[in-house]
């Protein structure tokens, strides 16, 4: 175990400072923070009291940390990054209960980005420098702009084309016949043979506002059968060990997602209908929401 290291021209008056942690010049962390292990915090980083940090997180400079924060292990939080923690701010007038923000583990937020009081910055999600956050950000998810959109899922390159999907992907694509004539196009899907499971619940998403998602979840027993009716929807697909996106378009072409999958929706046009067809009836309490419970699921 090595002893923290704090520079002679910060101001450290916290005595809760984890092994290995680096406190570099002109920092100054009031005295109820409590910092975790081989953290480094860069030149011009203030901590207020109630801040917690876990274990080998970095925080660049011109960084404020103010109460409410909880950053959980392995984050980066880039130079000038800025927290809030009041929505209606007042000079000299106290909050008795300000709202908690987290940041769970292996998140990174970009320089100059700002996050709103209050929210939750899932697991692995990557944030683009200058982002705007206003709203909670699920697990892995890649979000950029002013407010923030979702544009990718963290270990993906880009979506690909359904017939491009690699085979090692945690899900399959299905495709039936497809006519079409000047009336339209029909597509056939004789759902015994085409679908690995028998449906006993359907359901359909749309309207889903630009640059959010849905989804962000895995399922314990369910099987999930998706189709894009109309528009189209990028389906981020992660069983623990591998990541793949589709992007989802036109009623030829379907998604089995099997159970222990975690899937994430996003980038719908503004027309997208995904129709889903689902094994078990409805049961919130086979849906896996947290990331990081997923990941001990799969390990086991």
């Amino acid at each position: 175990m090595s002893l923290p290291r704090i520079h002679p021209n910060a101001l450290c008056e916290s005595t809760s400072i984890g092994s290995g942690t680096r406190v570099w010049a002109f920092a100054h962390i009031l005295p109820g923070a409590v910092i975790g292990a081989d953290n480094n915090i860069c030149d011009g980083v203030f901590i207020e009291n109630d801040v917690v940090t876990g274990d080998r997180v970095t925080i660049k400079c011109g960084v404020q940390l103010w109460d409410g924060l909880r950053v959980e292990d392995d984050v980066f939080i880039g130079p000038n990054a800025t927290f809030t923690n009041d929505m209606f701010p007042r000079s000299r007038v106290q909050r008795e209960a300000l709202p908690p923000t987290t940041l769970q583990r292996g998140v990174s937020i970009g320089a100059n980005a700002t996050i709103l009081p209050g929210l939750t910055i899932g697991q692995g999600a990557m944030v683009g420098a200058g982002t705007v956050i206003t709203a909670d950000v699920p697990a892995n998810a890649v979000v950029v702009g002013n407010p923030a959109r979702i544009v990718g899922y963290a270990g993906v390159e880009a979506a690909v084309e359904p017939r491009n999907l690699p085979q090692d992907a945690p899900c399959r694509v299905i495709v039936t016949d497809s006519h079409r004539d000047p009336r339209g196009r029909l597509s056939h899907w004789p759902l015994e043979a085409a679908l690995p499971f028998t449906p006993r619940r359907l359901y359909v998403i749309d309207g889903t506002p630009d640059g959010w998602a849905r989804g962000g979840g895995a399922y314990r027993r369910s099987h999930q059968f998706l189709i894009a009716t109309q528009g189209a929807v990028t389906v981020a697909m992660d069983d623990g060990r591998c990541r793949h996106a589709v992007r989802l378009a036109g009623s030829d072409v379907g998604l089995h997602v099997p159970p222990g999958t975690w899937t994430l929706q996003y980038g719908h046009t503004a027309d997208a209908a995904l129709l889903v067809l689902a094994s078990e009836a409805y049961d919130p309490g086979e849906r896996v929401a947290d990331y990081g419970l997923f990941l001990g699921s799969t390990d086991a």
